[in-house]
């Protein structure tokens, strides 16, 4: 067994032990976190503002402390950005994740402390290997590196700031070579093109066993890859190929492409749930399709529904909900701005269910992005159709008309017969949501499909510095911008 064998091994059975430890007592470590998060944050301006030293059980916590959202939360982000010490968080911040942006920001800027990066990011991915090890203790993905497709950071002053893989992948150099591919100064290039060239270089000659990122990106640097090595397929590349760490957008439109690429029984996908403010979930069970909570990351969750905020103990199986967290990157009670779904509360197992602000309600319909990718795989799955990207926006009505939903969508396989697609995929969203269901009986006419050449999503990403599409919009700002680009 080889030095690096060893390491890993022990490292897992510890990790595995710890898990295990919050999957049985989950309510217990949530409060050890909250308990430590208050001693840490005591001695700062937001500490002392709040008196966090004398809060001592979560309902003081919750009756004390405001909730914050992105803007809410500015003129502490503001003092931080500037370099001020202790403002939300001991010491200075001088990293910052770098998203896109809100209404009222181009761009968002998320602080990023050294201990959230050890402690929660870094420690994510770990248990990316750690959960996959457990399930597959025979797999001989560790014998290879993972190639890790970042995006970019700079310095703006004394700040790194940049997209999260990037400020993770600078500041983790010493150690991640040995399990990561490209080059430190390759995977945070900022041109995506050269970026691509440059791992097709180094990495086709390495031996790479996973791959881990955004599935959008990643499925174009594959599809270059075999360009440029001109193979069928990701196997005649790297023939240990066996695991995909995915986050960031659903993966079921893209599985069936990937699934051509690797066409393999051994290769696994595994979700992962890491944001800008957080590392919070990670797919334990294969079997199923949703992740784990990460309980012990240096995060205290909350969840809004209707409403009310409760804490994790509080939630119901079933139920959607927004997420606040306060956490070791300085954030204090903050609306992340996603939803989950909660499908099992012994353990605490989520599913993503989309942006508080992606959603389609124009006409009742309460549509979210849950059950738009539902319904898709459902008309894929019965036309043989693959969707590699999508969004939906609405067709308001008229003295003339009624209302629709249009959807842009970019195929890598198209269906045979597309009106049999736009039907299935109509009928398929009415079966998942009764108010859909509801508003198709009465006001809304079947959804309208408008194709769109390859490539036409990546392009638009590519304009707006963006890594995800906008699913669902209550406008028709984003539909219009991406079918504009091909007229």
């Amino acid at each position: 067994m080889s030095l690096k064998s060893i390491i890993l091994k022990g490292y897992f059975s510890r990790r595995e032990a710890a898990i295990d430890y919050f999957r049985r007592h989950p309510a217990e470590v949530q409060e050890r976190m909250l308990r430590y998060l208050l001693r840490r944050g005591q001695n700062t301006e937001f500490g002392w503002r709040y008196n966090l030293k004398g809060i001592r059980t979560p309902e003081q916590f919750a009756s004390s402390v405001e909730t914050f959202d992105y803007d809410t939360f500015r003129p502490y982000r503001e003092r931080m950005l500037a370099g001020e010490r202790n403002v939300t968080t001991e010491g200075r911040v001088e990293l910052f994740a770098k998203s896109s942006g809100t209404t009222s920001d181009r761009s968002k800027y998320i602080p990023v402390t050294r201990e959230s990066l050890w402690r929660n990011h870094t420690l994510g991915m770990r248990d990316v290997a750690t959960l996959f090890s457990a399930a597959f203790p025979r797999s001989s993905v560790f014998a290879g590196k993972t190639l890790t497709l970042g995006g970019t950071c700079c310095r703006e002053g004394r700040n790194l700031v940049g997209d999260l893989s990037a400020v993770l992948i600078h500041e983790t150099t010493v150690w991640s070579g040995w399990f990561r591919a490209p080059r430190t100064a390759t995977a945070i290039l900022d041109d995506f093109d050269l970026k691509c060239e440059r791992i097709c270089r180094e990495c086709t000659g390495e031996r790479i066993t996973a791959f881990a990122g955004v599935p959008s990106w990643n499925l174009e640097l594959m599809r270059r890859v075999l360009e440029y090595t001109g193979r069928r397929n990701l196997l005649e590349v790297w023939p240990d190929l066996t695991l995909f760490a995915h986050g960031g957008v659903e993966f079921g439109p893209y599985r069936r492409s990937f699934e051509e690429l690797v066409p393999s029984p051994d290769m696994h996908y595994m979700e992962t749930y890491n944001a800008s403010e957080g590392f919070f979930a990670i797919a334990d069970d294969f079997t199923r399709d949703d992740m784990l909570l990460m309980l012990d990351y240096g995060t205290y969750y909350e969840f809004r529904r209707d409403g009310r905020i409760v804490p994790l103990e509080g939630v119901e199986c079933g139920g959607v909900y927004a997420m606040l967290i306060s956490s070791n990157n300085g954030l204090w009670r903050y609306e992340i701005g996603d939803t989950v779904e909660f499908t099992s509360t012994n353990p605490y197992r989520i599913r993503f269910a989309g942006r508080t602000t992606q959603y389609i309600n124009v006409f009742g319909e309460e549509v979210i992005a849950s059950n738009t990718d539902a319904a898709l795989a459902r008309a894929c799955d019965r036309t043989g159709a693959v969707v590699d990207e999508y969004t939906v926006a609405p067709l308001y009505m008229s003295l003339d008309e009624r209302g629709a939903h249009e959807w842009v969508v970019e195929f890598a396989v198209p269906p045979a017969d597309e009106r049999r697609f736009g039907e299935e995929l109509d009928g398929a969203l009415r079966e998942i949501n009764s108010d859909y269901d509801a508003k198709r009986r009465t006001t809304l006419d079947p959804l309208r499909i408008t194709r769109v050449p390859p490539g036409t999503f990546l392009a638009w990403l590519r304009r707006r510095g963006k890594n995800k599409v906008p699913r669902l919009s209550n406008d028709r700002r984003v539909a219009e911008e991406i079918v504009g680009a091909t007229a």
